[in-house]
């Protein structure tokens, strides 16, 4: 493996203060800490299927009459083994499980919150960071900078970051950024960027993902995909960690291509679309008159062309990030990818590593967590770092809506 310390690094005549310093002069920036909050309900794929199929024979049975006059087609019945053989997903966690599990409602039952009570977002991101600062050996009130970061936002303003930020009592100013599924990524490079040029020192990052509340589950398709968790990382500076064996951030890479293959078209907008008198059902999205139309409303994608499109992206994207530190495939000890779905990771990985990934090298949660779209990653590489050596070189990538996609290389340091 290449030697990726930076000059002042392999200087031992360098000062304390050049050494936390980059090749290009800027502060070094280290991951010291990483937070995880897990829903306690989990639903199998065979749960799953059973609140499904009992939807598929209701709605087949209710039009019965125009199913057999042949105006439309009857609905197909999902199965466990289908879903494991299209994206590797056995359970996933969610925040209610109740209301999906009923056949007559779909959908978490999340009840609307006082204003004066802290968000659903809030408290999962509250929950995640306190781990992540406690890992990081840094107190809130440290911090000068808190990200929220993800795909779905439960409202416009206030900002969930400013929320979370007074939630913890930190210090400092916050923000909410989307770049669906690959928010993670893009929050680093944010983060990190505002460490180098010295405006911050010490940066919270967080990711609450409630994703049950956009997945429609009467949908065969993608009735299985997606699960809820939050994630967090706090970066630093490195004359400030106290940390020290915390991941270098070597570098950051991120790329955007536009495209429709994976939309969701929930807005404020939606109200002003509607005629007159389907306001109601517009409101909320219940009336089997508005489904059809309202299906757009939630996660759509085209699966197949998402494959074929966005794997080829990532390798590259990984690939030129890793020759831009003089590394290839071969360097990396480990990939923590988005966990979307397994095939695509196995296909990414092996175009990386020009061979087939060990479990090690590039480690899946997407069996037990399904897709929680940006969290994802943060949890691969959560639950999988802990055992490398310093030295070790690592890739935590994300990809998803846009397309968006993004590249952190990591340097264990000790």
């Amino acid at each position: 493996m290449p030697n990726n310390d930076n000059q002042h690094a392999a200087d031992p005549r360098a000062t304390t203060a050049e050494r936390q310093l980059d090749a290009t002069g800027n502060h070094r920036v280290l991951i010291t800490g990483t937070g995880l909050y897990t829903p306690e309900h989990a639903v199998s794929n065979e749960a799953l299927v059973a609140s499904f199929n009992a939807w598929v024979a209701a709605d087949n049975a209710a039009n019965a009459e125009a199913i057999a006059r042949g105006e439309r087609e009857p609905r197909t019945e999902s199965s466990a083994e289908f879903i494991v053989k299209a994206s590797g997903i056995h359970s996933r966690y969610v925040l209610d499980a109740e209301g999906i599990l009923d056949p007559e409602r779909m959908r978490p039952r999340l009840p609307a919150r006082d204003n004066d009570q802290p968000s659903v977002q809030c408290e999962m991101g509250v929950a995640a960071a306190r781990e992540a600062l406690a890992a990081a050996g840094v107190k809130a009130e440290e911090l000068d900078l808190v990200i929220v970061a993800c795909s779905n936002l439960e409202r416009p303003y206030p900002a969930v970051a400013v929320e979370l930020q007074a939630a913890l009592e930190a210090g400092g100013y916050a923000f909410d950024m989307n770049v669906a599924c690959s928010s993670a990524t893009f929050g680093i490079e944010t983060a990190a960027n505002a460490i180098r040029s010295g405006s911050a020192q010490r940066v919270l990052m967080v990711n609450p993902e409630i994703c049950s509340a956009h997945l429609n589950f009467r949908d065969r398709d993608s009735h299985f995909i997606f699960g809820d968790a939050c994630t967090a990382v706090v970066l630093e500076a490195a004359d400030v960690a106290t940390r020290t064996d915390g991941f270098e951030v070597l570098g950051t890479r991120l790329v955007t291509r536009f495209s429709n293959a994976i939309r969701n078209n929930f807005g404020f907008l939606n109200r002003t679309a509607v005629l007159e008198d389907d306001v109601a059902s517009a409101t909320t999205l219940d009336s089997a008159t508005h489904r059809e139309q309202a299906d757009d409303k939630l996660f759509i994608q085209e699966g197949r062309r998402v494959f074929r499109e966005v794997c080829p992206m990532v390798a590259e994207l990984i690939t030129t990030h890793l020759g831009e530190i003089e590394a290839d495939g071969g360097d990396l000890d480990r990939m923590w990818l988005h966990q979307a779905n397994r095939h695509m990771n196995d296909m990414i990985a092996r175009r990386v590593l020009g061979r087939d990934p060990s479990s090690e090298e590039a480690p899946i949660i997407l069996d037990r967590y399904a897709n929680t779209s940006s969290a994802g990653s943060v949890i691969a590489f959560h639950l999988h770092h802990a055992d490398l050596p310093a030295g070790s070189l690592g890739v935590l990538c994300s990809f998803g809506a846009g397309y968006s996609a993004g590249s952190v290389l990591l340097k264990r340091c000790g």
